[in-house]
């Protein structure tokens, strides 16, 4: 080899820029898939796709600032599809709830839920009505309920596990069992006579009433349930530790003494974002096991 021409080199030279970089210098020349060069980021579609845009759109501005790096967001089309999306990374970070949470670290084995709204360690759903004659949960032996989706820990598994503490299952229970898909549609049926009573979390209900987009003189609520953990945002497992270390601080770092972030948690609905772990949703998990959701 030391005794080859020029020219012979140059050929050798000339072969080693065509060899892909895996082969002369192993896997980790390749791209780190575990850093994405944009940020994808979902959420479960809880309330009406607009709403959830007109909530993500300050937010996704600020963790572009704060991060360094496009954010994209992804919308979905319902609560599985986020798990699934998470599983085969093809999203980044997503809003969850309690429930899909779970689902989603059953599935991967490693999702990691970063933060949540203070109010999410003690969230209640609320039971609503428009019928005068109902007082009680009760009161609606035979008569036609809405839930949210089916995956939805406060419009569907929670309720849900807090009747069957009280001797009632829905399907046997109600005389219909109908799923509205989201949280804001469960409030339009109930007002619109479509469903005697429904269930929803209890931001959104304190929301709508807030924003005038439903009638208290004709809806009311009937009963709250006792509370429960819920919601967080959640990273894939496999996502660059250096990444999920800035995105959990990105959220932390939100200061309602500051004008501008005070804009995006007043849409997050909460004052303030703090750190959780998998194991406060391990309640969850059993819920859902105890009323058949999970096997």
């Amino acid at each position: 080899m030391l005794n080859r021409a020029p020219q012979q080199w140059a050929k050798v030279l000339v072969a080693l820029c065509l060899l892909p970089l895996t082969l002369l210098f192993g896997a980790t020349a390749s791209a780190d898939e575990s850093s994405p060069k944009v940020l994808r980021v979902s959420a479960i579609p809880d309330e009406a796709p607009t709403e959830l845009l007109r909530k993500f759109k300050p937010l996704g501005t600020y963790l572009e600032q704060q991060l360094g790096m496009p954010v994209k967001f992804i919308p979905v089309t319902d609560y599985a599809a986020v798990v699934e999306s998470l599983a085969a990374d093809r999203v980044d970070l997503a809003w969850l709830g309690g429930f899909t949470f779970v689902q989603a670290r059953l599935k991967t084995g490693n999702a990691i839920p970063l933060v949540q709204r203070e109010q999410d360690r003690h969230f209640t759903s609320k039971f609503i009505t428009a019928d005068p004659a109902v007082k009680t949960l009760q009161d609606l032996k035979g008569k036609s309920f809405v839930f949210g989706s089916i995956s939805s820990t406060s419009g569907s598994l929670m309720p849900r596990y807090f009747m069957a503490k009280d001797g009632i299952k829905p399907e046997t229970f109600f005389g219909r069992v109908a799923y509205s898909g989201a949280h804001d549609a469960t409030a339009a049926w109930v007002q619109a006579g479509k469903a005697d009573a429904g269930v929803l979390n209890a931001s959104v209900w304190d929301k709508l009433v807030d924003s005038g987009k439903v009638d208290t003189d004709k809806v009311r609520v009937l009963a709250t349930t006792p509370p429960y953990f819920d919601y967080n945002w959640t990273v894939r497992g496999d996502l660059s530790p250096a990444l999920t270390k800035n995105i959990k601080a990105a959220f932390l770092a939100l200061d309602p003494a500051n004008p501008e972030h005070k804009a995006i948690l007043d849409l997050q609905a909460t004052e303030r974002f703090i750190e959780t772990a998998p194991e406060n949703y391990q309640s969850i998990e059993d819920a859902a096991r105890s009323v058949g959701l999970l096997k």
